[in-house]
């Protein structure tokens, strides 16, 4: 098996997360269980943060929070120093909650109601993503209004697509975020935004795809957007003060999975912007990321029951578990892939190959394809690896199934951050007939 973090095998020969013995966290929790290891979390943004601080560069590092968004892990985000990412009223809500400074959250979003751009002007936090024209002058009426100045960036599409070891060059980018930089809707967002007395242009956004392990995709991005801006200087006098080149990091999720590591990325980044603005005899941006899955996708891990099996005689066995689709989307979803071992004999010897189940009633609710593991035997719990992002923040009452209980652990101590859904919970909204 893969030791992901502070994961490895105890003395009872159990999986152990933040030295915490898995079997007895399900014990104490029940499953279906998200852990996350806090440790690997901190970890990941020291490893994005310290570069730019090593390199002396002027940096966010915005933790992208629509990975999975907590009180309990927008504090901790806090407490490592870094910003973050918002893409919605409810997360903004979840922020301001926790306590998070305002000033350094970022609002993104390519359909931001009024409603949850008034309550982003109304903290006073610290950039809005202008994503389109209509969103620009729904925010410009908001200004105007409450007669307050506001912080922006300006999302484009530079024509770059990458997504794990491929990237594509395009004409013109077909997406439903930000504005073209190949057609013309970038310099007309810009030259609209930038007289507009209650806006505060600090520059540019792009993000460009995701589970990228590469940095070429970033490289290019910059260069497109980079020489844009000495145009621009040019020609309108605008210089950028933030350049932002969004997230999309990779993680490993199976062995087929290479990321590099947070701070190849950064290096690389740095070297880039620097010997472009020198070029172009551009001041030096301020540098923006957003890590999200890089910062907690192989930080969590899922414990199930194992429960009913069915064999197929010379087609395949399947193995359910007491989750599936209601607590990770993402293999019905897009087909995502995973690694798993049995939590309470992670080292023993695989024997067969199953395919995991989940509960619901649905054919494609399936976790795994094609899993090498063990004979089955009474008791056994299923830890699924790297479900930290997307997971939680996918989750749903699909079969009126209740959303699991997320566990953080740390130093032996573990902590729960969200109470596990109660059947209660789930008819707590409904009204009756008459």
């Amino acid at each position: 098996m893969y030791f992901y973090g502070t994961t490895g095998v105890n003395k009872d020969g159990h999986l152990e997360i933040g030295g915490l013995d898995a079997v007895e966290l399900t014990k104490n929790f029940g499953t279906p269980l998200y852990v996350y290891d806090v440790a690997l979390i901190r970890e990941r943004a020291r490893g994005f943060k310290q570069t730019f601080e090593q390199q002396n560069v002027r940096a966010q590092v915005a933790y992208a929070s629509k990975a999975f968004s907590t009180v309990a892990m927008v504090q901790l985000a806090e407490e490592e120093g870094l910003s973050l990412d918002v893409v919605s009223g409810g997360e903004l809500y979840t922020a301001i909650t926790a306590g998070f400074p305002p000033e350094k959250i970022h609002f993104h979003g390519n359909n931001k109601s009024r409603e949850e751009l008034e309550m982003a002007v109304d903290q006073k936090i610290g950039c809005i993503v202008v994503d389109n024209f209509y969103e620009m002058e729904l925010l410009k009426a908001i200004c105007l209004e409450k007669q307050v100045k506001t912080n922006i960036l300006l999302r484009i599409t530079p024509g770059i697509e990458a997504h794990t070891h491929d990237y594509i060059l395009t004409g013109q980018e077909d997406s439903k975020f930000g504005f073209d930089l190949q057609n013309g809707q970038a310099e007309k967002a810009l030259t609209t935004a930038i007289p507009f007395d209650h806006f505060n242009v600090l520059g540019i956004h792009c993000h460009i795809g995701s589970q990228i392990f590469e940095t070429t995709g970033f490289i290019l991005a910059a260069q497109k957007i980079v020489e844009k801006l000495a145009e621009w200087k040019e020609r309108i006098g605008f210089e950028s003060e933030v350049l932002n080149l969004g997230g999309g990091f990779g993680i490993r999720y199976t062995k087929e999975d290479e990321p590099i590591p947070p701070s190849q990325y950064v290096s690389e980044i740095i070297k880039e912007v620097k010997k472009l603005a020198g070029e172009y005899s551009l001041k030096m941006p301020e540098i923006w990321i957003e890590p999200g899955r890089s910062l907690v996708g192989d930080a969590g891990i899922t414990l199930y029951q194992v429960g009913a099996s069915k064999d197929v005689p010379g087609v395949r066995k399947y193995l359910a578990v007491d989750g599936g689709m209601s607590d990770n989307i993402r293999p019905a979803l897009y087909q995502a892939k995973y690694e798993a071992v049995f939590a309470n004999r992670p080292l023993a010897q695989a024997s067969e190959t199953v395919s995991i189940a989940g509960k619901c009633c649905e054919s494609g609710d399936m976790l795994i394809w094609d899993l090498p593991l063990p004979e089955q035997e009474d008791e056994d719990i299923l830890a699924v690896f790297c479900t930290g992002a997307y997971g939680y923040s996918m989750a749903n009452n699909y079969n009126r199934i209740p959303r699991p209980a997320v566990v953080f652990v740390e130093d032996g101590k573990a902590t729960l951050v969200v109470k596990r859904e109660t059947y209660e919970d789930l008819v707590r909204y409904d009204l009756p007939l008459k």
